[in-house]
């Protein structure tokens, strides 16, 4: 007993003499404040409970398993001082409140040339959220939302707003309402991203200027959506199986002069979606065994330029809906796109483009345009029969013209010699009419 008081009394002393330093080691807000400008706080392997708010450039690192949990009321960590970096933090348990004018977030961000660097992301509305701050790092960070059957109550994986000039790179998303939002951001940078199971995955609104590289989407209702946005540059991109009613790889609405460029649309229920859009270029991209390759609203978007692209294997090569899309462009310089086996081509000359313009005819433009469920049946019997139909009675419409398609080079060069002999003889025969040709076929071949 007397030990025991001794002790007591001892440890009540300490926190007599030093109450600075006993505080700061259960509040980190606490040693957040007695910090100097420019210092690094290494943070230990445990839990950190309450919401902190930086007010001075610093470094915060964790030990791997370091955790700031939130009080659930608001944003778990404000940056409200430039030049802060965190790193290998978990940070939880952000306000999901829907009420207050205040958008919560696990991490936000109010100010500039801040590093988010190796955060984990769990259990909050947005996940990291930029506002009106610009030229920061924002790199292999995890961020998972709560899934499918909660994106209407929950927020983005990124969200940038009125922020320029950032980076965004190799970051994972997972389950958000939408992967990386874009709100009047203009000349930010997103790099290696992987983004799955969201609304879209990345949306932009009334954002100018930016590129976007190396991305991949996976599994979402929409890979990426393009609106009222101009000037952005896609390249290297992947938007993979983002399918359901009315979904797409890429939709691009109220969006002009846009460089599309080398990425890949695959299995998407269309690859690429084109509405009121005007002076887009799509070039050397793969666009193949979608349901719809490219849904083109021709009525209000013209000036596209599709270009050495490959549009294989897709249900529907390319539907235009809502006029002709007489004002859009299948080739450029003379190289159309690459339209697989469903368009056999001859290339008698070998310079790679086709001997006869690509054309499609179709009759479903009317039915897709009127009855928004057809997407979901055009890998039915019934829709080939109503195309015979319509073609009899020609009804049917172009909705495409290729004047200049791209041979596919099948890379066997011994095979490509005996089709090219092949297709000599059979000009020659046609050539000679009647008249037999005497060939002899090896030494003692027989003559025909």
């Amino acid at each position: 007993m007397k030990k025991w008081t001794l002790f007591s009394l001892v440890f009540s002393l300490l926190l007599i003499i030093c109450p600075e330093k006993n505080m700061a080691a259960e509040n980190l807000q606490a040693m957040i404040d007695s910090m100097k400008e420019g210092a690094v706080l290494k943070l230990e392997n445990k839990t950190y409970s309450g919401d902190i708010v930086i007010h001075k450039g610093m470094t915060i690192i964790g030990s791997g398993k370091t955790v700031i949990n939130g009080d659930g009321t608001g944003n778990v960590i404000s940056v409200k001082a430039p030049h802060v970096t965190l790193s290998h933090l978990t940070v939880t348990n952000s306000s999901m409140s829907r009420d207050s004018a205040e958008e919560y977030a696990a991490v936000k961000i109010y100010t500039n040339g801040n590093t988010v660097d190796h955060v984990t992301i769990r259990d909050s509305f947005h996940g990291i959220y930029l506002s009106q701050a610009h030229h920061n790092t924002i790199r292999n960070n995890d961020i998972l939302g709560l899934g499918k059957g909660e994106i209407a109550s929950q927020g983005n994986g990124l969200h940038i707003f009125y922020a320029n000039d950032n980076l965004l790179e190799n970051n994972t998303i997972d389950g958000t309402r939408d992967g990386m939002f874009f709100d009047y951001a203009n000349n930010n940078r997103s790099v290696g991203n992987k983004i799955s199971h969201t609304r879209y995955g990345l949306h932009y609104m009334y954002s100018d200027n930016n590129f976007f590289e190396k991305n991949t989407f996976t599994m979402n209702t929409g890979g990426a959506a393009i609106m009222n946005s101009n000037h952005l540059k896609l390249k290297n991109n992947q938007f993979i199986f983002n399918y359901g009613n009315q979904s797409f790889g890429l939709l691009l609405m109220q969006a002009n002069d846009n460089n599309i460029d080398n990425n890949t649309f695959y299995m998407n229920q269309r690859g690429i979606y084109i509405d009121q859009s005007t002076r887009n270029a799509y070039l050397h991209n793969k666009i193949i065994q979608n349901q719809i390759g490219i849904e083109l609203w021709a009525c209000s978007s013209n000036d596209q330029t599709f270009s050495l692209n490959q549009i294989t294997e897709n249900t529907i090569p390319a539907v235009t809906i809502g006029g002709k899309g007489e004002g859009n462009s299948w080739s450029k310089d003379g190289k159309g796109n690459e339209w697989g086996s469903a368009f056999p081509l001859t290339d008698l000359n070998q310079d790679g483009i086709g001997d006869f313009p690509v054309t499609y005819h179709s009759s479903l433009h009317q039915l897709i345009e009127d009855q928004e469920l057809t997407n979901l049946f055009l890998k039915s019997p019934a829709i080939t029969i109503y195309e015979k139909m319509n073609a009899l009675l020609d009804h049917d419409e172009i909705m495409f013209s290729d004047p200049h398609p791209l041979v596919r080079r099948s890379g066997h060069p011994a095979k490509d010699v005996i089709f090219i002999g092949l297709g000599i003889l059979a000009v020659l025969i046609l050539l000679k009419g009647r008249q037999r040709l005497c060939i002899t076929f090896g030494r003692n071949g027989r003559k025909i």
